[in-house]
This record gives structure tokens, C-alpha cells and sequence, in this order.
């Protein structure tokens, strides 16, 4: 799903979150071919009726108005705060990204396609009423809504962005009919001090939600075995109709708004396992969304760009030389250089998770605080 006028979602020119990312990005899947691989789509804004399937009515007014003129926000809604600062257009940039994500995720209901991939979504932070942590329209929510009501019966969102992703969390939180996983670093040192594992969802969805909440400086073998000791588990119980989910390259170790230290080649790992998890699990359907990530030239464009080769069945080798022509886009848009392979060259491993259990790992730790507090509301643990 690519539409250029995602571009448009510009806090301005101090905000972290550079939409040059995602041109780069794109530049980058261009300069391989994998454009060619696949077929690119376009879908319009999502109108009024698709917005309201999580967003009050309030505050889609709000939204409109600030979008129309920035000057009448005054952090009402969430809107023009530090985080998310008003700008023209806001409503319209924001329910493209929104439009993207519920288009893909029809196109798999429907039969269209196997894998639908929006990168420039993945807007985890927005809730019901107003807008949060760099998000306007949560569309990742949005996306689910509208499978429930084409009448999946069982969604499943698999989180693995670097915060926790709460809005989605939020809007389902009672809903037994979607699972909702996220892996993040743990409240005590990042926004939005929530994920905490006892959060597992509202009295009609008692373990629905599942938080794994990792110490800062969780590096690729602690973020890999927490990621294969909760996720591919809870899949197999569920058995999702489409599975989505949500790669923010925050966790990379050069990321500057986070404390993770995960690797662009841990990152691709676990593209490869949700890819092969929707298979074993989703009957294939698989929505893959973008998410954070600030480390704008050096890291974001060259992981989504693995996710995107990973749906289109056509991987990009991690070894592989960037391309001159990328290289040469990167610098004329940032003037700085671009790296110069597909790789950070770490080797990730990750242990068996029973056999290789260490109680004074704080990793590990913190996967059994999760499986203590939702497995056996799932059945999973006696």
C-alpha cells in the first residue's frame, strides 16, 4: 500500500518523526525491484463511517478543525502538544495512512491478496478520543475494526515496536474476539508507562491482551527469546483468521528515543517469524504494518524494506551492496551518507526457551512475569 501523499503526515521540521523515512523507504523497494514483485496499491482516506469504528465522533470534529487551521489547537484531544503538533492537512494525511491499512486489510479478507504490507502505518499510540505519542489515527485499530465487521471472528495484532502499543490494546481491550501482543521495552523507562504484564484484558476478554515488558539494554538474543517464548505459543492457541502486525524500528541500538539494543539483522528475524506464523497459524493472511523508528537514514528504510521483500516473497539478501542510485537519493534528501549494506553484521540467536531458562536473566524474568499472568487465563499453564 503506497500512496506518496503519506509523506504529508509532517509534524514539522523538529519533530523526530521525519517523514523522509518513509520516501527513503520506498526509494529503497524501488532500487531493489521489489516493486516489481508485487502489485502497489493505492487506496483512498478512510471516510467518516471507517474512522468511527474506533475514534469518538468528538474527536474526528477536533481533528477537522485543527487541520483546517493549526492555530485554534491548544492540546485539547491531544492535539498541538509537543508530541503532536497541529499542522494543515492533518486530518487528511492521517485518514490516508488510516485508508492504507484498512484497504490491505480488505484486500485479505477478500481474497485479493495473501500479505498486504503499509509501512507508513502502524499508529499504535492514537485512543478512541484523541491523539498520542506521534499518532493521529491508530489505523492498525482501524484495520481490525473493519475485519470484525466483514466477520472475522478472530484477529490477531502481534506488537513488536520498541513502546508499547496501547491504543490498539485500548480499543479492544474488552473484545475477546482479538489478541493483542506487544513486546516492548518496560514502562519504568519509556512512554507510555503502560504494557505492564497484569494487563491482560477487560472481564469479558481476560487474557486477550499480553504484555512482555523488557528491561533497557535487551539486545538481540534476550528480544528474540522473549519474542519466541510468547508469540508462536499463543498463535497456535488462538488460531487467528489474519494475523497483523506491527514492525516499529525503535529497538534498533541507534535508535535516540529508546534504550533497546536490537539489531537491523534481529530485526529481520522476526519479519521472517511473522511471515511463517501467519502461514502456520492465519491461513497466510498477513497485515504488516511500519510503526516508530528515528534513526531515519541509517536503519528504518532498510528494515521495512526487508519486511516488504519478506511479504513479496522475494527476501533481500542482508549481505547485499545498497544501490548507488539509493545512495545517491539518501544524500540528496539529508545530505548524509548512506550505509552501505543490507546488514548490521550481528549473527542474532535466541535459546530454547525451557531448556535454556536462566532465573537470574532479567530477559527472562520478565517473559515469565507474562506467561505467569496470562498463560493460565488462556489454558496454557496450570
Amino acid at each position: 500500500m503506497w500512496d506518496e501523499a503519506v509523506t504529508r503526515y509532517d509534524f514539522g521540521p523538529s519533530h523526530p518523526m521525519d517523514p523522509v523515512r518513509l520516501a527513503l523507504t520506498m526509494g529503497l523497494v524501488r532500487a531493489f525491484g521489489l516493486d516489481r514483485e508485487m502489485e502497489v496499491r493505492a487506496a483512498p482516506e478512510a471516510g467518516e463511517s471507517t474512522l468511527r469504528l474506533v475514534h469518538r465522533e468528538d474527536y474526528v470534529a477536533a481533528v477537522r478543525e485543527v487541520s483546517a487551521d493549526p492555530g485554534v489547537a491548544d492540546g485539547s484531544y491531544g492535539l498541538g502538544t509537543m508530541d503532536d503538533p497541529a499542522f494543515h492537512g492533518m486530518h487528511e494525511a492521517s485518514a490516508l495512512i488510516a485508508g492504507q491499512s484498512v484497504a490491505g486489510a480488505e484486500a485479505l479478507w477478500h481474497g485479493e491478496a495473501e500479505h498486504a504490507v503499509n509501512f507508513a502505518g502502524g499508529l499504535h499510540h492514537a485512543m478512541p478520543g484523541g491523539a498520542a505519542g506521534f499518532c493521529v489515527y491508530n489505523d492498525a485499530a482501524l484495520a481490525i475494526a473493519r475485519l470484525l465487521e466483514l466477520g472475522a471472528e478472530r484477529v490477531a495484532y502481534v506488537d513488536v515496536d520498541v513502546h508499547h502499543g496501547d491504543g490498539v490494546q485500548a480499543a479492544f481491550w474488552d473484545d475477546p474476539r482479538v489478541l493483542t501482543v506487544s513486546l516492548h521495552e518496560h514502562p519504568r523507562t519509556l512512554f507510555p508507562q503502560t504494557g505492564w504484564p497484569e494487563e491482560t484484558g477487560g472481564p469479558a476478554a481476560e487474557g486477550s491482551a499480553v504484555n512482555v515488558a523488557l528491561p533497557a539494554g535487551t539486545g538481540d538474543e534476550g528480544w528474540l527469546r522473549a519474542f519466541h517464548a510468547t508469540v508462536p505459543e499463543l498463535l497456535a492457541d488462538f488460531r487467528p483468521q489474519v494475523l497483523v502486525t506491527q514492525h516499529g524500528a525503535d529497538t534498533h541500538f541507534e535508535d535516540p528515543l529508546a534504550h533497546l539494543a536490537v539489531s537491523l539483522d534481529a530485526q529481520r528475524a522476526v519479519q521472517e517469524a511473522c511471515h511463517r506464523l501467519a502461514h502456520e497459524h492465519a491461513g497466510g493472511r498477513w497485515l504488516a504494518l511500519g510503526g516508530g523508528g528515528y534513526s531515519v537514514v541509517d536503519v528504518v528504510p532498510r528494515s521495512w524494506t526487508h519486511l516488504v521483500g519478506i511479504a513479496a516473497h522475494r527476501p533481500v539478501d542482508p549481505a547485499a551492496t545498497v544501490p548507488d542510485a539509493w545512495r545517491d537519493e539518501v544524500y540528496a534528501r539529508t545530505r548524509q551518507p548512506a550505509p552501505a549494506r543490507m546488514t548490521d553484521g550481528r549473527n542474532p540467536v535466541w535459546r530454547d526457551w525451557e531448556a535454556g531458562y536462566d532465573p537470574a536473566d532479567r530477559t527472562d524474568q520478565a517473559v515469565l512475569a507474562t506467561r505467569r499472568a496470562v498463560f493460565p487465563l488462556r489454558g496454557l499453564l496450570t
